[in-house]
């Protein structure tokens, strides 16, 4: 994670496989999700060039640090990865069960790689992962599981994370849509409305 405040080993998203023409909008969001609840980076795959640009682009324009980067080698990535192995799957284990050990071994300074699959994920992913892990062990997106889990690793303390070297930041507002330059002083206030750049939005 990116903030000092919160700052422990690295955590890295690993995005299993892509299908061109069904998968663009659903790989983009997860690399936006790792970069906005506290990754550092995410790999996707290598087929998944847009997605990688689009992710870029937000890094660049909302700010960072955060890295995109293509691979045709996932599970080598896997393989050599020095520290946690966390596989999130629906048949895994309770998330609310091992995230206590999960982020007690990374604040021990001991860096996680999630890995979020598309299609069909191959047995032997399981097998290498240290930790098959569950949210809900319902049906649902592999994003949603993604988010709930970073914020379960980070405990919330991703919410509040500085971004550099950003050219535009969201005013947060009661109501309406506002997006300033990063260097402005501007707040929002209830009830406020102001116009939108609808680049920004994702």
């Amino acid at each position: 994670m990116h903030d000092d405040a919160a700052a422990g080993a690295e955590v890295a998203v690993l995005r299993l496989g892509h299908r061109p023409g069904r998968d663009e909008r659903m790989t983009t969001h997860v690399g936006l999700t790792a970069r906005a609840l506290g990754a550092d980076r995410v790999w996707i795959p290598d087929n998944a060039g847009q997605s990688r640009d689009t992710v870029a682009d937000i890094t660049d324009r909302f700010g960072g640090p955060f890295e995109v980067d293509l691979t045709d080698s996932p599970k080598a990535i896997i393989r050599n990865w020095e520290g946690q192995v966390v596989h999130l799957t629906m048949y895994g284990e309770r998330v609310q069960d091992v995230e206590g050990e999960i982020r007690e071994r990374h604040r021990d300074g001991e860096s996680v790689l999630v890995v979020v699959g598309s299609e069909k994920v191959s047995f032997d992913v399981y097998e290498e992962a240290d930790w098959n892990v569950g949210v809900t062990n319902q049906p649902h997106s592999e994003v949603a599981g993604l988010a709930v889990f970073l914020d379960r690793l980070f405990e919330g303390d991703e919410l509040e994370s500085d971004w550099e070297d950003a050219e535009q930041r969201v005013v947060p507002m009661a109501t309406g849509k506002r997006v300033v330059p990063a260097e402005s002083e501007e707040d929002g206030g209830a009830g406020s409305v102001g116009d939108v750049d609808p680049e920004s939005e994702s």
